[in-house]
């Protein structure tokens, strides 16, 4: 007896990367207003850590859900082309979005237009600290981002995945303390008694004047001490002696009779 198995056929399906968010795009044509719905499996890769005035990435990867691609216009497209991709982001004060770009390759009229197979790297710089959320945004197509000429805005914002980011103070940023600096002795003005009790120090001004060794004070008057009014004193004795000798060597003499 043979036994016939019966493998059923599953129709496989591409489904997205882990993590990545189905992003339904409106994508108008700027030079016709054609539009066409896209579908994106888009992944954002946030840093674990982001800080205020430092430069911010978020990684960007995106494919497309299959049937629901973005094709080119029949006339096609002309120039070198480039997708600029964004990410919105709430929650932090004035940190609204992220932008990244990526060259595409060749486009050809009515086909699907390739999207990068590299990752692109998404930046911006935040100001503030703070703790938000990131999502995917808008898909442009253009030589640069003032003139583009695919615009893809999304119509489910709603079902977006949500990734959080939080910014913190950057590294060589620090606080000020608010303890009390010690004061070096050398500056301080006060000095402490027994009892523990600062006691203004009070600056008295004393004019010396200086004593060679082995000799009395130079100085005269009462500030003199007892030696110094000894030899005053000495001193005077001999300039009388001297004054009296010369008046008696100047009496007249008187002539003889």
């Amino acid at each position: 007896m043979r036994v016939h198995l019966v493998v059923p056929i599953i129709a496989l399906q591409f489904l997205p990367a882990p993590g990545a968010s189905v992003v339904d795009y409106e994508c108008t044509t700027t030079a016709t207003g054609q539009k066409q719905q896209v579908k994106v499996n888009i992944e954002l890769t946030v840093p674990e850590r982001a800080a205020v005035n430092e430069n911010l990435t978020i990684v960007w990867r995106g494919t497309y859900v299959t049937g629901s691609e973005l094709r080119a216009p029949s006339t096609g497209l002309e120039g070198s082309l480039k997708l600029y991709a964004y990410a919105g982001i709430s929650g932090i004060p004035r940190l609204t979005s992220a932008t990244g770009v990526s060259r595409l390759g060749t486009i050809t009229p009515g086909q699907p237009i390739p999207l990068p197979t590299a990752p692109v790297n998404l930046t911006t710089t935040p100001q503030d600290k703070g703790e938000g959320t990131v999502h995917a945004a808008a898909i442009n197509i253009g030589p640069n981002p003032q003139n583009p000429l695919i615009e893809c805005e999304v119509t489910n914002k709603s079902a977006l995945t949500e990734y959080p980011l939080a910014v913190e103070d950057s590294a060589g940023t620090t606080t000020p303390t608010t303890s009390p600096t010690d004061t070096d002795e050398d500056e301080t003005s006060d000095e402490e008694d027994g009892t523990g009790a600062t006691t203004p120090e009070v600056t008295t001004t004393v004019t010396t004047t200086t004593t060679p060794e082995g000799g009395v004070d130079t100085g005269a008057g009462g500030e003199a001490g007892p030696d110094g009014r000894a030899l005053m004193l000495v001193g005077s004795l001999v300039i009388l002696s001297s004054a009296g000798g010369l008046m008696l060597r100047r009496r007249p003499r008187r002539n003889a009779p």
